[in-house]
Parts: C-alpha cells; sequence; structure tokens
C-alpha cells in the first residue's frame, strides 16, 4: 500500500460505484416487474372496456371506427371477412373517418384485434396485420407473442354473447422505454454530483488522515536525544500507536541508559586492574629483591581482566542474542559436566564441590544458556566461599516446578545489599576479586528462559540462590 489516503479514496469511490450499479441493477428489476404489473392491469381493464363496447348489431364501420378510437388515430385498420358480410378483403381509409388525434407517440405502440369464435381473424390493428394477421388468441389471460420481431404483451377475452375473441396489446419497446427513461433520469443527478462527491470524499479523508501526519511531523522533528514521551492527544484510533511508541521510547532511553552506565562501570573496572597492573610492573623492575611478589600480583591483575572482559563479552553477547526457541532438557548432565569443569577451580582453595537431590530434571530451556547460567552461579559460590568451604548444587522441585539451588558458606550479603546484587558491577564484598557481573547474567538468562531468581541469607553465613523454571506442560 503506497498511500493510504490514495487507497481510502479509491476504494471508497469504487465501493459508491459499486454501490450504485447494483442499486440501479436492483431498480431496473424493480421498476420492470412494477410497470409489467401496471401495465398489466391497464390491459386488462383495457380488453373489458372494449368487450363492453361491442354490441351484437356491430358492422364493420363499427369495428373500425372503435379500433381507431382506442388505438392508432390516422392509421389503417384492416378488416376480414365475416360469415354473414360480404366486405371481405375490404380495406378501410381511416383517414376519412373523424377520429380524435394521438397525443402520444407511444400509443402507436398500443394494438388492439377482434377474432371469431371459430379464431379467424375479424378485425386487427395497423400494427397487426403489416406482416400478416397477428396470431389468435388461445385461452383468456396473459401471454407474450413474437410478432414481426417484436415481443407484445397481449391480453385476450372472450365474449360469449357475441362470441367474439378481444385481445389487446402492448409492444414490449413502450416497457422497455419507460423503464430506461427512469433510469436514466435517476442516474444523470448522480453522475452529475459524483465528481462534487469525489472531491467530498477526498478532503474528508485528507481531514481524517491529518493526525496521523501531525503525530509523524512530531516525531520527525525530534532531536535524536529528545526521549520525552509524545504528549500529543490523538484520536482515538491512534490511541495506541502513540502509547506504543511511548512504550518504545522509554524502553529505548532505558537501554541506553544501561548502556551508558555500563560503558561508565566497565571503563572503570578496567582501569582500575591495569593502573594495579602497571604499578606492579614497575615495581618488578625497580625492585631486585621483591620482584616476584610483584610478579604475582600483576599476574592476579591480569586475571581479573581477563575475567572483567571475559564477563563483559559474555554479557553483551547474552544481551544481543536474539530469543530462540526453548527445548525441553536435562539439566543433570549439563550440572555434572560443569562440577566437573569446575572441580580443579575448588579443589585449588580445598573447597567442596557437591551435587544433591534428584538424578535426572527435566526443563524447558536453551541448552548453551543454561549452561551459562550454571557457570556463573558456581564461579560465584566458589569465588565468596573461604577455603575450605563447601558449595552445593541441589536440583529438586517446587509445586512440580523444576528448581536448582547453589548453597555456599560464605560471608553472604548484607540485607540492604540484597536487591542490588544483580546489577551489573556490583560487589557485596569489595574484598573479594570479581566483575560484579555474574549475577546480573544470571538474571538475564533467567527472565529469558521466562524462570525466576531468589538471593537469600542462610544461618549462620551463606548464601542461597534459587532458580525456578515453569511446569513443564504435559504433551
Amino acid at each position: 500500500m503506497i498511500s493510504i489516503r490514495r487507497y481510502l479514496t479509491q476504494a471508497v469511490m469504487g465501493l459508491v460505484l459499486m454501490g450504485a450499479l447494483l442499486s440501479g441493477l436492483a431498480a431496473w428489476l424493480i421498476t420492470k416487474h412494477e410497470l409489467e404489473e401496471m401495465f398489466d392491469a391497464q390491459l386488462s381493464q383495457f380488453g373489458r372496456i372494449v368487450t363492453g363496447m361491442i354490441d351484437i348489431n356491430m358492422d364493420s364501420q363499427d369495428y373500425q371506427a372503435l379500433a381507431d378510437r382506442l388505438t392508432q388515430p390516422g392509421h389503417a385498420a384492416r378488416f376480414y371477412s365475416m360469415e354473414d358480410s360480404d366486405d371481405a378483403g375490404l380495406v378501410m381509409d381511416t383517414h376519412s373517418v373523424n377520429t380524435p388525434r394521438r397525443f402520444r407517440e407511444e400509443e402507436r405502440l398500443l394494438s388492439l384485434g377482434f377474432w371469431n369464435s371459430d379464431l379467424t381473424p375479424r378485425m386487427l390493428s395497423a400494427e397487426w396485420n403489416d406482416k400478416g394477421p397477428f396470431p389468435p388468441p388461445q385461452k383468456t389471460g396473459y401471454r407474450w407473442v413474437r410478432y414481426d420481431n417484436e415481443e407484445w404483451r397481449v391480453f385476450s377475452i372472450y365474449d360469449k354473447e357475441h362470441g367474439v375473441w378481444v385481445s389487446t396489446g402492448l409492444r414490449d419497446d413502450f416497457q422497455q422505454e419507460l423503464v430506461n427513461k427512469i433510469l436514466l433520469g435517476n442516474s444523470i443527478p448522480f453522475l452529475l454530483i459524483l465528481p462534487l462527491l469525489g472531491i467530498a470524499l477526498w478532503w474528508v479523508i485528507r481531514r481524517g488522515l491529518r493526525p496521523i501526519d501531525n503525530l509523524s511531523a512530531e516525531v520527525s522533528r525530534r532531536y535524536h536525544q529528545d526521549l520525552t514521551p509524545i504528549e500529543q492527544d490523538p484520536p482515538r484510533e491512534l490511541t495506541g500507536l502513540r502509547d506504543s511508541l511511548n512504550a518504545f521510547i522509554e524502553r529505548l532511553r532505558m537501554a541506553l541508559d544501561r548502556e551508558r552506565r555500563f560503558t561508565a562501570d566497565a571503563a572503570h573496572e578496567l582501569r582500575t586492574p591495569l593502573a594495579a597492573l602497571k604499578i606492579h610492573l614497575d615495581n618488578a623492575r625497580a625492585s631486585e629483591q621483591d620482584h616476584q611478589s610483584s610478579l604475582d600480583k600483576a599476574r592476579q591483575g591480569i586475571e581479573r581482566l581477563q575475567r572483567v572482559v571475559d564477563q563483559l563479552l559474555t554479557l553483551a553477547r547474552v544481551e544481543r542474542t536474539p530469543h530462540r526457541q526453548l527445548d525441553v532438557v536435562d539439566l543433570y548432565p549439563i550440572a555434572s559436566e560443569l562440577a566437573g569443569e569446575m572441580w580443579p577451580l575448588a579443589g585449588r582453595r580445598r573447597q567442596q564441590l557437591e551435587m544433591s537431590g534428584l538424578s535426572s530434571l527435566e526443563l524447558r530451556a536453551d541448552p548453551t544458556e543454561l549452561g551459562v547460567l550454571l557457570r556463573n552461579l558456581l564461579d560465584n559460590a566458589l569465588r565468596y566461599t573461604p577455603d575450605g568451604g563447601t558449595v552445593t548444587l541441589h536440583l529438586d522441585r517446587a509445586n512440580g516446578q523444576p528448581m536448582i539451588q547453589v548453597i555456599d558458606d560464605g560471608p553472604g550479603v548484607p540485607d540492604e545489599s540484597l536487591e542490588k546484587i544483580t546489577e551489573r558491577f556490583h560487589r557485596a564484598n569489595q574484598r573479594m576479586t570479581g566483575s560484579g557481573l555474574g549475577l546480573s547474567i544470571v538474571k538475564q538468562l533467567t527472565q529469558r528462559q521466562k524462570a525466576t531468581l531468589a538471593i537469600d541469607n542462610r544461618q549462620p553465613h551463606g548464601l542461597i540462590v534459587t532458580v525456578i523454571w515453569p511446569a513443564l506442560q504435559p504433551s
């Protein structure tokens, strides 16, 4: 659709024209039917009047005068032979008869005929004898008759008293012409007003779409850093669009704020280990006796720097990766493999890394993201657990929902920091070496997998991190 305005104008005009055509067709059919009934009634009435005017003593001249007065004045009607008449084959010149003039040209389309009881013609109007005698009546009532390549609507009645058939007929041209005139008379005003109607429709549609133009103009005039909500009060149909734009602007503002904080925090986190690394290397180069200690500290700084970079890359990858289809996976094999990979890290500090609970736990998640989530939980627990401590990965179900708990016996988190611990670069214990990104990554991944994350202190000390996934629906 290139233009809504053009589409609506063309569509509405097309519907108007289609409606006019359908209305015209319906009017034509209805008018034709109504006229047929009206003309049938007139033919019937005309035939009964003519029958009532017949007298037993009427001769050919009387029939001629009656036909001329009732049908076509000024035209010749043909008189056919009768058993008791010697006027066979006589053609009467009606111009010598004092007959009334024709008031309407359409009167020539009305004809009249008389037949004897044996259906031999007695007298026919001019229109019914030019190409031979008009077909005789077959029965009383209405019928369609084709004569001289024309259709005639005929009403026939039999006068038993005088032994005469009387037929009155109207050529179909008259009815069709009248219907066409009625339709043309109704159509001409519509055709004349159609251009004005098109202009009015174009103006109404243009005015109706003006709020869209105003909304587009307001958005296009904005500076790229202007993320304030749209305050325009549009019509009801555009309220949803305005609210959607405002919601998008709000999400964009929050994303940009997160990126700014992320950039500032990342710069600070990277600057600190780099500065410390430079100091330790300078000390190692300046000191000839204690350079080993300085090199060890420099190595620790490099490890911290490497961890910060790895976590930053992981967080960026999680935030920019589109949501993928979640599959049903068994958590136990993934947890066992990760525990085996992290066992050396726990062994260097004489820590115990244990697994407990179920030996099979199915849930709906992305396997790769699930591995990243578990790795960050275990790494965070091992890092904050003192030497010789214990970290437990517990697999269970809570009210039918898959659940894991990572339990450590570290120092725990101050109560006032529990709500902030999942924020980026937030470390509850500043004495521990960490990037402050592990739990932030865990929070992002739980949201992507439609799971819930809960962090609580345990007694007498330590931390419990619980992740619960939605229950699997039976297939």
